[in-house]
């Protein structure tokens, strides 16, 4: 079957099948219309079509569909996690319209217990606010249970020499309060001891306060302007500083702590706790700018009986009835001065501690163990802080000569 041309040429020249491939023929357009080639006369040059390129291939829109398809369902995942995410964290509102604020509260953090937070956590149920009453006249400071039996310790001026018409009354750290009778003071070391009648209660531990150094970190409890259960911290900032406090005619003598940790009126008769929760002191008086006690505050200076001191008076006052005052032997001249300091002997008393270590009137005492003095009140301080029976060592000029002696303390015979 043909097209109707000739297909077969004449014998000696070339079969050619024109047909057999056009099937085929990828440049074959089934739509286009007949066209009938009439070859150009001879010598004429025929005419050369412009031909326009084939139109590019168009994307199926199977494709195309498949492509929105899959974005739509990654974006959505998408979102919806991140909008989990959210809400979990707190950045979405809550449940019922409310908007939360901030993230989940975390769970309690625990103190260790060599931590401020941990020793305060300890020792707060053995500090007590004291309030002593006589007639219209009251005075209020703080204290520390001693024993489990109910003793406590304070300051002698916090209840003021007490007599048995006071009425005292402490309150503990949790509120409950009950009241406590005086057993006994000594007024010059400005101690006190006060029993409550109960048992099992919580005592404090005691440090040896003689080997507190300075730049120790220590705590203060008590009851400062009548704020019960108050804390503050700071550090050691001497040792051994003599103190003189109290009106005149009835002199308080402190061979102290120093401290910077804050201590107000209120605070007298409170504990000061190393970081083990251990009393290393009495907090009992402050420097200040104001000459006026009630209008005295802070500025960074309080003193501390050491606790080594008030303990062994406490015991004295449980046991005896009374505390023994450590003494010298010796009186002093007020009247001396020195620009290198010292403290002049006035007077020996015979067979005392000093008369029997080789000192005499005249001789000028310039320091106790490594202590310097300077006035005759540091003397009579630093010696309070010794108990009877003690070994000190003394340097002192005679004629313009150092010299040594160890002297055995001893009571006074009060």
């Amino acid at each position: 079957m043909t097209d109707g041309s000739p297909w077969q040429r004449g014998a000696g020249q070339a079969r050619e099948v024109w047909w057999s491939d056009a099937l085929s023929d990828p440049w074959r357009d089934p739509q286009a219309s007949a066209v009938v080639y009439t070859p150009p006369p001879p010598g004429v040059t025929p005419p050369v079509a412009l031909e326009t390129p084939p139109p590019p291939p168009r994307r199926g829109l199977g494709l195309v569909l498949m492509v929105s398809v899959i974005t739509a369902l990654l974006a959505g995942a998408l979102g919806g996690t991140l909008g989990y995410v959210f809400a979990l964290r707190g950045g979405g509102g809550a449940l019922g319209g409310g908007t939360q604020l901030g993230g989940s509260p975390p769970e309690a953090a625990n103190r260790a217990p060599e931590s401020v937070a941990g020793v305060v956590k300890k020792v707060l149920p053995s500090v007590v606010t004291i309030r002593a009453r006589v007639g219209n006249s009251g005075s209020l400071g703080s204290g520390f249970i001693v024993s489990s039996d109910g003793y406590v310790l304070t300051n002698d001026h916090v209840v003021g020499g007490a007599s048995g018409g006071a009425t005292i009354t402490v309150t503990f750290s949790d509120g409950r309060t009950a009241p406590a009778r005086v057993i006994g003071t000594e007024t010059e070391s400005d101690v006190a001891v006060l029993k409550i009648d109960q048992t099992g209660l919580p005592a404090v531990e005691f440090a040896d306060s003689d080997a507190v150094q300075v730049g120790d970190p220590v705590i203060a409890v008590g009851a400062p302007l009548a704020l019960s259960n108050t804390v503050t911290y700071g550090i050691v900032s001497a040792t051994d500083r003599p103190v003189v406090a109290g009106e005149s005619g009835s002199p308080r003598y402190y061979a102290a702590i120093q401290t910077d940790a804050a201590v107000n009126q209120g605070n007298s008769g409170g504990p000061l706790f190393d970081l083990a929760g251990r009393a290393v002191g009495i907090n009992s008086v402050i420097k200040s700018l104001s000459a006026d006690q009630q209008t005295a505050g802070n500025v960074g200076l309080a003193f501390a009986i050491p606790i080594n001191q008030a303990q062994r008076q406490a015991r004295d006052i449980i046991e005896r009835g009374k505390a023994r005052r450590t003494v010298l032997g010796a009186s002093t001249d007020p009247a001396y001065n020195s620009p290198t300091g010292g403290v002049k002997l006035a007077s020996v008393v015979a067979s005392g501690p000093a008369e029997q270590a080789g000192l005499r009137a005249g001789d000028v005492v310039l320091k106790l163990e490594d202590d310097p003095l300077e006035d005759p009140e540091d003397l009579v301080a630093l010696v309070r802080k010794y108990p009877p029976g003690a070994v000190v060592q003394v340097q002192y000029q005679r004629s313009g000569a150092d010299q040594r002696a160890s002297v055995t303390l001893a009571a006074d015979a009060n």
